[in-house]
């Protein structure tokens, strides 16, 4: 029976892309940035994790006597009162003025106005106003306002605290993209390759492949993202990543972009003896044509017109 070497297919119209479906993790990288002084049992816990906190903000209770943070470089270390002096006061007088209580120079005099801005500060927390700071009052941090989360393991309703425990952690701007995958998937990638994620709140972020870190125990890569000129991947979107645990987020990684043009399945392209590439059509007239990308069996070309009937080997 007589069998026909070649099939025919016509050039069209269409779109020309590749992309793996893979799952990337975001991950925040928190900090130590502040240290517990208080002593006796958490009553309440005031803040949740990845909540951006200001001057005066409570952060938790103990023994229900309020902890409360604020910005200095100086870590409280003593109870201050009607006398004391030092860097310390300072920290709390610039505390008492940002909260509207002093008006008064931050001059590091505990003088009698920082003893009654601190009466006033007391009564507005519930606390007995005695004018006494206590060293476990305050937990200094770097800057403020900031994004943080305390240590649950150590800070929980019922925990009991000694003092000297790290237990406020401070957030980066943005967290961090990975994306695991096979060695034999890392060979389609490159890098600066594109990745469409999808955020836990259905919002589409774009990063880029940045480096791929290969295993040393099994055969996966990991894949490490960057965002645009170096933008935050999750741009105004990062409070949405949960911040207790590794957030799985659905992602495309484009291994090939996609290119609209003109179509023809890639078996049609022969190499001619000058090392250019043609296409045949059905009257046997060869096409010079030139292929602007390709993927899954698909290039888009040209040099051949719209419509034209290409040969192709036959299966």
């Amino acid at each position: 029976m007589d069998s026909t070497p070649f099939t025919y297919v016509e050039v069209v119209d269409g779109e020309v892309g590749s992309s793996i479906s893979l799952s990337a993790v975001a991950a925040w990288a928190p900090a130590p940035v502040g240290s517990n002084i208080a002593t006796g049992t958490v009553t309440t816990v005031d803040i949740e994790a990845g909540q951006e906190v200001t001057a005066g903000s409570i952060l938790y209770t103990v023994n229900l006597r309020p902890v409360v943070i604020a910005q200095g470089s100086v870590p409280s270390f003593e109870s201050l009162s009607q006398g004391s002096s030092g860097a310390d006061v300072s920290q709390l007088q610039t505390l008492l003025t940002t909260l509207g209580f002093y008006s008064s120079k931050a001059d590091g005099s505990f003088s009698g106005a920082t003893q009654r801005a601190v009466i006033a500060w007391q009564k507005s927390l519930g606390v007995k106003a005695d004018g006494v700071v206590q060293a476990g009052d305050i937990i200094y941090v770097p800057s403020l306002p900031t994004r943080i989360s305390l240590d649950a393991t150590k800070v929980k309703r019922g925990a009991v605290l000694g003092g000297g425990e790290d237990v406020v952690l401070g957030l980066p701007p943005t967290p961090t993209f990975t994306v695991p995958v096979t060695s034999t998937q890392a060979g389609l990638i490159s890098i600066g390759g594109r990745v469409e994620i999808t955020g836990p709140e259905g919002q589409t972020w774009q990063g880029f492949i940045a480096e791929q870190l290969p295993s040393t125990t099994d055969d996966s890569v990991t894949l490490t993202l960057t965002g645009a000129e170096g933008k935050p991947i999750c741009g105004d979107d990062c409070k949405s990543v949960p911040v207790s645990d590794q957030a799985l987020l659905r992602a495309q990684v484009i291994t090939v972009e996609n290119v609209k043009g003109l179509t023809v399945p890639s078996a049609a392209l022969f190499s001619k003896a000058d090392g250019t590439l043609a296409v045949t059509d059905e009257d046997g007239v060869e096409h010079s044509v030139t292929v602007t990308t390709s993927a899954r069996g698909i290039s888009v070309i040209q040099g051949a017109a719209q419509g034209t009937h290409v040969r192709v080997p036959a299966k």
